[in-house]
């Protein structure tokens, strides 16, 4: 037993055979629309036209939802601060038009001994965008990098 919803159909409860004789008889298709009711419902359509109907939901689905980009900025553990304004300048930019920054200190050979160095410049670099952008992800070493990620704030 199904019960059967389409353009030319009644929505009444209907045995399976009689309901594809329906659909038959009008040249259509019958499309099984939700398995998970009592009992399932089943419409009448051109199973064509549905596919294609489907498919334009989903695109206009996927083109409404936000697609997030993250920008990645490379710093040293001795960088400069002509250098490091640059980088910030730039990571400003970026957090105004909505992306994410993945800021990384990149520690080369014995540079890693000096972990506290790279862990200063990341959160400098947070306290000076605080405007800007907030911390999604505190500094945290992968491999040889110190690596942080700050996320745009919300404008109200």
């Amino acid at each position: 037993m199904v019960r059967v919803v389409g353009e030319n159909a009644d929505a009444d409860i209907h045995d399976i055979k009689e309901a594809l004789d329906m659909a038959e008889q009008q040249g259509l298709d019958l499309v099984e629309i939700s398995p998970k009711a009592k009992p399932p419902v089943c419409k009448i359509v051109d199973f064509n036209k549905f596919l294609y109907e489907q498919k334009k939901k989903e695109k206009e689905m996927k083109a409404k939802s936000a697609k997030v980009e993250v920008k990645e900025i490379r710093l040293g553990p001795n960088t400069d601060d002509h250098d490091f304004n640059f980088k910030k300048n730039h990571a400003y930019k970026f957090l105004e038009s909505g992306a994410k920054v993945k800021v990384d200190v990149f520690f080369k050979g014995r540079s890693i001994i000096h972990k506290d160095k790279g862990k200063y410049q990341l959160l400098r670099f947070a306290q000076e965008l605080e405007d800007v952008g907030k911390v999604e992800r505190m500094p945290r070493m992968e491999g040889k990098r110190l690596i942080m990620i700050l996320s745009p704030k919300k404008v109200k």
